[in-house]
């Protein structure tokens, strides 16, 4: 019986990648699959480096590149299902590191250690370090991801406040509710429901580790967005949740697969990608130059330093549990912020549930 695999590309830490799992296409090639691959994305028509990748290397190769588009919301579970089924998908593209590793840990990705070792991968060795599991890797990063505070200055101008630089905690909510019209229908600042928003961060502030049972230090956070909520400067989390807000409109051939894949991964793709605004794991000085140059970027230094930070972590790290952690995790969120525990109840309850779990 042959093991289904897949191939993919992903994202890291803030970040993303590609993968193979052959499916089906690795016996022989007919003209039309040696001519075109299928790769799956997720909200292709507001994601620009899906087709900016695609074109540019359809036009390096001649090789048609076609998306197999999945909604964002639905993009684990339904990568779940094609890679359990034998779906014949080329390239699976990754979110993030946590189903990279799911899958990898099940056998299911191609391993591309041997091939790794050939390409020029030292502008993003500190990315592909991340990818490693017990000495081997089954993906191709070819972009990272940073949070970002993004602020509406016309609402500063209004309201006759100074632009926010460096802001504490302590500061942004103050301006939240400062801006905030407390009528529900303005709310002076969004964290989207994720757990990341909070935990994530939480974890990079306090230098430390999801998979480890110890979870106080995210109480703060929590005590924080609570009682934004309360007041009326940010949105109620139940409300955000059941109305699907975007956080956008709150402001083989096997062997052309492969090519895909390394085509992303490489300097090359790396320009395509800061060409249209995405950080790019491969990183150059002339490629943050090309991310810099674009309209409306901001050029202060500021904005440069968050560009290129002095050490790049991962949000999730890889660990054999990390499916049933993260279920956790995200459960007692949720529990926390509609109101139904307290910060320090459902960090407890974090510790114990993941302690019992890597039991």
């Amino acid at each position: 019986m042959k093991r289904w695999k897949k191939m993919m590309i992903g994202s890291i830490v803030l970040g993303m990648s590609l993968v193979f799992g052959a499916c089906g296409n690795q016996e022989g090639s007919s003209e039309e699959s040696a001519n075109e691959i299928t790769v799956s994305t997720w909200n292709y028509e507001t994601t620009p480096e899906f087709k900016a990748l695609f074109e540019a290397f359809e036009k390096k190769t001649g090789i048609k590149v076609k998306a197999v588009d999945i909604a964002s919301d639905d993009y684990d579970t339904k990568l779940t299902t094609m890679l359990s089924s034998g779906d014949t998908t080329d390239v699976l593209t990754m979110k993030n590191l946590l189903s990279y590793s799911n899958y990898a840990l099940r056998d299911q990705l191609v391993d591309q250690t041997e091939r790794i070792r050939e390409l020029d991968t030292d502008a993003a060795e500190g990315t592909y370090e991340m990818y490693d599991i017990d000495g081997k890797t089954y993906a191709l990063p070819y972009r990272t991801d940073f949070w970002v505070l993004y602020y509406n200055k016309k609402m500063f101008d209004d309201a006759g406040i100074q632009y926010p630089e460096n802001l504490t905690w302590d500061e942004y909510e103050d301006l939240a509710k400062k801006l905030s019209k407390n009528d529900g229908q303005v709310y002076g600042a969004y964290q989207h429901i994720w757990r990341s928003t909070i935990q994530a961060i939480a974890a990079a502030q306090n230098e430390a580790n999801l998979v480890e049972p110890d979870y106080r230090f995210m109480t703060d956070y929590y005590d924080r967005a609570l009682r934004m909520q309360k007041e009326g400067t940010q949105m109620d989390f139940g409300t955000a949740k059941s109305t699907k807000v975007t956080y956008q409109s709150q402001f083989e051939e096997q062997k052309a697969a492969q090519e895909f894949i390394e085509f992303a991964a490489s300097e090359e793709g790396a320009k395509v990608l800061a060409g249209v605004g995405v950080v790019p794991s491969y990183r150059t000085d002339e490629i943050d130059q090309l991310y810099f140059n674009l309209a409306g970027m901001p050029t202060d230094e500021i904005s440069k330093k968050a560009f290129s930070p002095d050490e790049i972590k991962l949000e999730f790290p890889i660990d054999t549990h990390g499916p049933a952690i993260d279920k956790i995790l995200q459960e007692e969120h949720d529990l926390i912020l509609v109101g139904d525990e307290t910060p320090e109840k459902g960090t407890a309850n974090m510790e114990k549930r993941v302690a019992a779990e890597k039991e």
